[in-house]
């Protein structure tokens, strides 16, 4: 099996604003989250530097999504600590956009492209309706989006990958700081999932992006630093070592593994099935192990 190192295939520039600025955004301490009995995430720490472009990788149900939750606030840890900007998550919610990775949408309902981007910033609203500054933020969001003149167009008439550029849109409306993205080329043609990694290069000039992907073939050519999740999370910063490496999973354009040669760091294949998560209750002593 021919592999690669993970170096190779990073920006040219991977890390130069991180190293600038050593502000950490968001530092997650000794993690634990379960669905009722079943432990999704275990004794999770890491720290996520400021203008980082970050890939979230691993299986299927390994946590990916229920780490941007945690990240985001609306889900909160069975133990240990997350904090961003220094705060609980809750009182950064502001500073911190969301894409989801995929939208209940109703395509009888007439809510333009417009319409659908300031509803980015309905939670700073709580009487009355958008207001003129509501209107000019949408504008700069859709046009940041490479979406101009499109403004007046209904969602429902766009092209998959430009509904994607909306609700990416959507997240930039208020401004955030930390940009959170779940799968957000998930059903997109090549063509439109490069110009995407495109814009999100772009916008990690001025902006921290977490984004969860499969497909690290494309991700890892524009990430600072690599989350694997398998229940477990290890991260690196592209580039910085020597033993981790990108493998290819025979057969697969979209799959990759990730090999690390030291033992006490994570072999994640994305391809592979969740190992069987700890179940039963935590003590104190147990969690910090």
């Amino acid at each position: 099996m021919i592999s690669a190192n993970v170096a190779s295939g990073r920006r040219g520039d991977a890390g130069k604003e991180t190293a600038e600025t050593g502000q950490v955004v968001v530092a997650v301490s000794d993690v634990c989250f379960c669905y009722g009995d079943h432990e999704v995430l275990h004794n999770v720490s890491f720290e996520i530097p400021a203008k980082s472009l970050v890939a979230v990788v691993g299986p299927n149900g390994g946590g990916k999504t229920t780490l941007l939750k945690l990240m985001l606030g609306t889900l909160k840890p069975r133990f240990g600590e997350i904090k961003v900007f220094g705060k609980n998550p809750d009182d950064s919610r502001s500073r911190i956009g969301f894409v989801p990775q995929q939208i209940n949408f109703d395509p009888d309902f007439p809510i333009t492209v417009a319409e659908a981007v300031m509803l980015g910033r309905a939670a700073t609203h709580t009487l009355g309706g958008f207001r003129r500054a509501d209107r000019r933020a949408a504008e700069k969001a859709i046009n940041a989006v490479g979406l101009d003149g499109l403004s007046r167009n209904l969602f429902s008439e766009l092209s998959g990958g430009q509904r994607q550029r909306v609700l990416i849109a959507q997240a930039l409306c208020s401004d955030p700081e930390v940009l959170l993205l779940d799968e957000p080329t998930a059903n997109v043609d090549p063509e439109t999932e490069r110009s995407l990694y495109e814009l999100f290069e772009e916008l990690n000039e001025t902006k921290t992006i977490v984004i969860v992907s499969h497909n690290l073939r494309v991700v890892i050519a524009h990430a600072t630093h690599i989350i694997c999740v398998d229940r477990r999370v290890d991260m690196h910063r592209i580039g910085e070592d020597d033993h981790t490496e990108l493998v290819p999973v025979k057969g697969s354009d979209a799959y990759s593994l990730i090999k690390d040669s030291k033992p006490d760091h994570l072999f994640c294949r994305l391809d592979s099935e969740l190992a069987a998560p700890h179940r039963g209750e935590h003590s104190p002593q147990e969690h910090n192990t």
